[in-house]
């Protein structure tokens, strides 16, 4: 059986070679051309799109090449010198693959050099950012890509004048500051950006501007002058303005994290400390041009920072930060966004600096170094002149506290009585505090001393004013003082609140009004509004748990619109349950509960037109426009009456006219009913009547 089945499968073999054997003797070659006429319709970017991608091009290995001249004409023996100087500059854009330095037949450079990177985009931002650099005094660098020769060769003899375009008018940026009752508004964030809304603070009820969905993966940000409106995304930041919030530009930037505004909106810094870790070669900090929404510089810092890592003059014209090793102030400047005088103020051991709110004056603190003191320095710029110089001692610590107008400057200065060092590390015991007032608008710049033997809790001063305030004490004995300094005086204590539960210090943006709170589980949640012009407590509450307060821009100047927020900590949970808005007496006006409340922001205002002296005559004839805020508060408060009394009208014809039909149709139904039920007895409630039938 089995041999039969072996030779049938034999037999089969044999006819199939036999046939394949006649296929090919007989049928004639297979012809794969194109008939006559035949047009194809299919280009070779269809069929091979991702190979032609890779075909290789002229300007391959030539596009990371960049051509600078402007170079110092040097010698044999000086070109390695030259060399180190030109990667030092040109290194920090990206790695440098070949580099080439043309020589006369003597050996001196010709004073131009072709540079190749690893990557075109690395030779455009080098191109970018060197283009007119001042090397120094004689020198001066040009740079361009190498493809720029080509492209300039082919530029045509006759001049075609570009078509116009039609103008496109941007939107009032400022149009919030138009409203004519000056009302506030704020951004309010529900579940890491699912609903972002933005209310306008109106009376009595705010009333909802803008509502959308998705519109921030995490937070929102104000700009500092309230102009534009940030949000986060992963792939960057977006900023919205105008009446409708329309996008005014975007920030590439992947894992962004951290923003910060220059003073005067001027600039963005975009901040993603993790990077990417697919592409090392991502920028971790960059400064962007908000206007024309260009990159203008990136920094890549070593280690763990702080943020913000820069800090600005008040009018956008540097910025600094401190050096990795504590040994230098890198101040740079705009628009260039290099380094002022293209070097570094070397300062050892320098811990903190703040600039003044208004003048271009940078106040830092130099920490103890063996028998050389610590010392508080005020340096000019750009001029770099040393003002004023405070020598101290036993110093553990320094905070640098400006006045707002930049008239008087406060270094708290934490001190000690002994110090040890245990395994590395400095423990200090018998601490007690010095607050270093220093006048600045006075000649030489006085500087006067305020001692406090007690533990510092705050420090704030008063926006509009002379006045700051100190919470002082271990609980349950803490105590709030107030002082006041004055020209050629020292600080005067005014008023001293004793045993306080409070732990932060919040002053309305107009001053004199200034609100005592606990934060966080030591606090309690407490609240005292007090007003520092007769240092009289207007009301002292308590709301548990809370977690911020923040005032509204407007300050105290107009009172019927000074109010400000609390957000609230919810217990047990990681979201926040909503906010309250109080007025400046300590008044509640609304409670708001909001699910998975996250975040909640007061649109800022920019700085006051208006000069000192105008301020003040308007203060003292606020009383005669009172009787114009009062009426229009009635009006606001009748009309709003009004409004609700025909709403509630409204509703009970609506529910009168339902239960009429209802009952309509129940007597309609009345003989079926009966019929069906065998004309029994039953009762039935018709919206909360009761009617019978039989």
């Amino acid at each position: 059986m089995a041999k039969k089945k072996v030779d049938d499968k034999n037999n089969q073999n044999d006819d199939n070679t036999k046939n394949e054997g006649d296929l090919s003797s007989n049928d004639e070659e297979p012809n794969f051309s194109d008939p006559e006429g035949f047009v194809d319709d299919i280009s070779e970017e269809e069929l091979l799109g991702d190979i032609l991608k890779q075909k290789p091009k002229e300007t391959d290995g030539v596009e990371s090449v960049i051509v600078v001249d402007g170079v110092p004409q040097v010698g044999p023996n000086r070109i390695e010198k030259l060399k180190s100087v030109i990667n030092k500059i040109f290194a920090k854009f990206g790695s440098i693959v070949n580099e080439f330095y043309p020589v006369t037949a003597e050996g001196h450079t010709k004073g131009y050099i072709f540079i190749e990177f690893s990557s075109p985009v690395h030779a455009a931002e080098a191109v970018k950012l060197t283009n007119n650099f001042k090397l120094d005094k004689q020198h001066t660098f040009q740079v361009n890509l190498f493809t720029d020769f080509a492209k300039y060769e082919q530029i045509p003899n006759k001049w075609d004048a570009p078509e116009p375009q039609p103008y496109q008018g941007q939107a009032d940026l400022h149009y919030y500051l138009l409203e004519p009752d000056a009302y506030d508004q704020f951004g309010v964030v529900t579940a890491q950006g699912q609903s972002v809304q933005i209310w306008q603070n109106t009376q009595p009820d705010p009333t909802l501007a803008e509502d959308r969905n998705n519109w921030t993966q995490t937070y929102i940000k104000w700009s500092p002058l309230g102009t534009f409106l940030s949000t986060f995304h992963k792939l960057g930041i977006a900023l919205w303005a105008g009446p409708n919030f329309s996008q005014y530009k975007r920030f590439a930037h992947p894992g962004v994290q951290f923003i910060d505004f220059s003073p005067c909106e001027k600039y963005l810094v975009t901040y993603s400390p993790q990077g990417d870790p697919h592409n090392p070669d991502q920028k971790r900090i960059i400064i962007w041009d908000i206007r024309t929404g260009l990159e203008k510089r990136s920094f890549n810092p070593e280690g763990p920072s702080a943020w913000p890592i820069f800090r600005w003059s008040h009018d956008d014209k540097y910025f600094a930060r401190i050096g990795q090793n504590n040994d230098a102030l890198q101040v740079y400047e705009t628009p260039s966004f290099g380094l002022l005088d293209k070097k570094s103020i070397k300062i050892n051991g320098i811990r903190d600096f703040n600039w003044s709110p208004t003048d271009n004056v940078v106040a830092y603190w130099v920490a103890e170094d063996k028998d050389v003191p610590a010392s508080v320095t005020l340096l000019e710029l750009p001029n770099r002149n040393e003002t004023r110089k405070k020598n101290l001692f036993n110093v553990a610590d320094c905070k640098i506290h400006w006045q707002k107008s930049g008239d008087y400057l406060c270094v708290k200065v934490d001190r000690y009585s002994k110090v040890r060092k245990e395994k590395n590390e400095i423990k200090y015991s018998g601490m007690y505090c010095n607050f270093e007032i220093f006048h600045m608008r006075e000649k030489q710049i006085p500087v006067d001393s305020v001692e406090c033997k007690e533990p510092i809790q705050a420090f704030a001063w008063e926006p509009v004013g002379y006045k700051f305030a100190m919470i002082h004490g271990e609980s349950p004995n803490i105590n709030v003082s107030f002082y006041e300094v004055r020209v050629g005086q020292a600080p005067i204590l005014l008023k001293k609140f004793e045993k306080r539960a409070c732990n932060h210090l919040f002053w309305s943006p107009g001053g004199q009004f200034i609100v005592l709170a606990g934060l966080g589980s030591n606090g309690g949640g407490s609240l005292e509004f007090v007003d520092t012009h007769e240092f009289l407590v207007m009301n002292t509450t308590d709301h548990f748990q809370m977690s911020d307060v923040e005032w509204d821009p407007t300050g105290a100047m107009v009172k019927e619109t000074d109010c400000l927020k609390i957000q609230i900590l919810r217990c047990k949970s990681a979201w926040l349950l909503g906010y309250w808005i109080w007025s400046f007496q300590g008044k509640i006006l609304k409670r708001i509960n909001l699910e998975k409340f996250a975040q909640i922001l007061w649109r800022p205002r920019p700085t006051i037109l208006l000069n000192e002296e105008r301020q003040k005559e308007i203060k003292k004839s606020l009383k005669k426009y009172y009787p114009q805020f009062e009426s229009k508060d009635r009006m606001r408060q009748s009309k709003a009456s009004k409004e609700l009394i025909e709403k509630r009208s409204a509703l009970m014809e609506k529910f009168q006219s339902y239960r009429e039909q209802r009952i309509r149709e129940y007597l309609e139904n009345k003989s079926r009913r009966m019929a069906l039920r065998n004309s029994e007895l039953f009762y039935i409630s018709v919206v909360g009547t009761a009617i019978s039938a039989m």
